[in-house]
């Protein structure tokens, strides 16, 4: 069965930092692009990061996080993380990540969602002091 699931959510202060988790089962999630996405209340799901193998590892992020996430793998563990440092209230959402079975021809993308084919069930993370 191929499956994602996201951990580490939590309830963090402003400025403080969480490493979210995505483990896959049922595949190798290396051979394949990974997108993070959020959901605040009320409010569209969006893109934060994607890394693609295909092309090296390359990473993307939305401009509202460059600088403050940065998305890894750990191949062994079949995994992929997203360290959030200095975080926002903003962040507040359900973060989810999701798996694109069709390679990117260059950088991966954050969009449109459709792009990408299976999703995990999501991790809340709440900003707030």
């Amino acid at each position: 069965q191929l499956q994602l699931v996201e951990s580490g959510g939590g309830l963090v202060q402003p400025g403080g930092s969480l490493r979210l988790s995505c483990a896959a089962s049922g595949f190798t999630l290396e051979n394949f692009a990974v997108g993070w996405f959020r959901q605040a209340p009320g409010k569209e799901r969006e893109g934060v990061a994607c890394t693609s193998s295909s092309i090296d590892y390359s990473t993307n992020y939305v401009d509202s996080v460059k600088g403050r996430f940065a998305v890894s793998s750990d191949n062994a563990k079949n995994t992929v993380y997203l360290q959030m440092n200095n975080l926002k209230p903003d962040d507040t959402a359900v973060y989810f990540c999701a798996v694109s079975w069709t390679p990117f021809p260059d950088i991966c993308v954050l969009g449109p969602l459709e792009r990408y084919d299976t999703w995990g069930r999501g991790t809340q993370v709440t900003v707030s002091s």
